[in-house]
């Protein structure tokens, strides 16, 4: 009797430990990079083919902007960036932090059920640095990095929003002005030299690399790899002290982010050139995670999210096309900065054992800022009115509850300039014209002007789309459906006077 008192005890700790989530983030990885997504991918994924056989793939999901900083904020505080007023992407020492010191942040709604929380790898919400004066740094370049006072702490970063712990580069790993590890707000081991460009790899995928400061330990092709040995350390200690304590862990990872510096054990793996490896080896890292989570008997009670920040960059996609007939961006018109599809539709795939049904798909249209109400609710959390104004719960999508209406009333994005479209149903009205991105007039090797559409609608202020009818956006549809687009327009204009996409109160 006493044995079976004790199961059943044991049962009910069980029924109501709260799940742990892992939030996987790529970088630049396009929707057709992924065999899960593009049969005619060449590159393997077998990991995020297997997640997406175990958890729901979502076919009509986005990322908030087309760049990565305002991405980011609107996956941590469920809230679009364009709302801020600032528009920009951050490179070197400039800052301050876009998220608001009273901004309540995914992490933030976590701890207060008793979450651990931790971020490795790229921030890029912004950072603030000090010179020996204590004067934040405003020059975001070279001169700025060589002004930084590392006996101070650096501000802005993320164990300020809600993180308990956090190591990683405050913005693109492999790209930016400082190379080097920020160790919560400390950076351990500064930089002492500049980066001798002429001495790292020369390839079509090696573009992005500024000429900055880099740190003894800052070895370019092994960041992605620190970043996953700091994930898998952080998975090992909640198991072996808190027992039982859930977590939330963001991986955001440098892959695929260019240049394209897969480390050496992935070099020539893929068959498709160091950009295929450096997804390749993306892929093996979200293995590596996985396997690290069932090896510790967590998997059954954490749930895994994988997304991507925006679509893939200009030059990856042009050289794989033309190399290795590979389309990253594959079916969608336009890449990274684009409004187009191209520029935001990305991969996501849920898993979530016991609640989201293995190998299911799902074609309800969705943003990462649903990342922030979906985790509220599972954790049974609400918040108020003044957060995560543009999220919304997926949980029903994710439970298989058949709905007749569709989560959200409407879809917006937003370019690194705030230009905006919008989206309902299968009508997408941009409110510009052209791609609100990469400029698509010229037409040389390494410009998309190459791969331009002819403009159905020259003299329209703006564009019209039926994704049903029309998924490439070839054809403007502004002038022959007026309605529609008066519809749309008004409603994006209520959108931002309102300052929200979410019209109740609470989650």
């Amino acid at each position: 009797m006493k044995l079976i008192l004790a199961l059943l005890a044991t049962l009910q700790v069980v029924a109501v430990t709260p799940p742990n989530i892992v939030f996987i983030l790529a970088d630049d990885l396009g929707y057709g990079d992924l065999a899960c997504y593009n049969p005619d991918s060449i590159i393997p994924t077998p990991n995020l083919n297997k997640l997406a056989s175990e958890g729901m793939r979502f076919t009509d999901a986005h990322s908030p902007a087309t760049v990565c900083t305002p991405t980011r904020y609107s996956l941590l505080t469920g809230r679009m960036c364009f709302r801020t007023g600032r528009s920009r992407v951050f490179s070197g020492v400039g800052g301050p932090c876009l998220i608001e010191k009273d901004r309540l942040t995914l992490p933030a709604i976590l701890k207060t059920k008793g979450y651990s929380t931790a971020l490795f790898g790229k921030w890029h919400v912004g950072m603030s640095f000090f010179d020996k004066e204590g004067e934040r740094i405003s020059d975001q370049g070279l001169k700025g990095v060589k002004q930084i006072d590392y006996a101070r702490p650096v501000g802005g970063s993320p164990i300020e929003f809600g993180f308990d712990e956090f190591y990683g580069t405050v913005c693109c790993p492999t790209t930016d002005w400082l190379y080097a590890y920020i160790d919560g707000d400390r950076i351990p081991v500064p930089p002492t030299n500049q980066i001798d460009k002429s001495k790292l790899p020369r390839h079509p995928y090696a573009n992005d690399c500024r000429p900055g400061m880099i740190a003894p330990n800052f070895d370019l092709e092994k960041v992605d790899l620190v970043f996953l040995e700091k994930s898998k350390a952080f998975l090992e200690e909640q198991v072996k002290k808190s027992p039982g304590k859930p977590f939330f862990l963001m991986h955001s990872m440098q892959a695929v982010h260019l240049p394209s510096f897969p480390a050496k054990q992935f070099q020539g793996k893929s068959g498709s050139g160091p950009h295929g490896d450096f997804i390749y080896q993306m892929d093996w890292i979200v293995g590596e995670l996985m396997r690290t989570i069932e090896s510790l008997n967590i998997a059954e009670n954490t749930i895994v999210m994988f997304g991507s920040d925006n679509g893939p960059e200009v030059p990856s996609v042009i050289a794989m096309r033309r190399d290795h007939g590979h389309d990253g961006a594959k079916p969608w018109r336009g890449v990274k900065r684009d409004q187009w599809e191209g520029g935001h539709r990305t991969p996501f795939i849920v898993k979530w054992p016991g609640v989201v049904k293995p190998g299911s798909t799902t074609d309800e249209i969705v943003s990462l800022t649903d990342v922030f109400a979906t985790c509220a609710k599972t954790v049974g959390a609400k918040f108020p009115a003044n957060a995560g104004e543009d999220s919304f719960d997926l949980s029903p999508v994710l439970e298989g509850e058949k709905r007749k209406k569709p989560i959200r009333p409407y879809l917006l994005q937003q370019t690194f300039a705030m230009k905006l479209s919008i989206r309902q149903g299968d009508w997408k009205y941009i409110d510009h014209k052209g791609s609100g991105g990469n400029n698509y007039e010229k037409e040389n090797e390494w410009s998309m002007g190459q791969f331009a559409i002819p403009d159905t609608d020259p003299k329209a202020p703006g564009q019209l789309y039926n994704l049903k009818v029309d998924p490439g956006e070839t054809i403007n549809l502004y002038s022959k459906y007026p309605k529609v687009v008066t519809k749309l327009k008004c409603l994006l204009e209520e959108s931002k006077k309102s300052g929200r996409t979410r019209e109740s109160i609470n989650q």
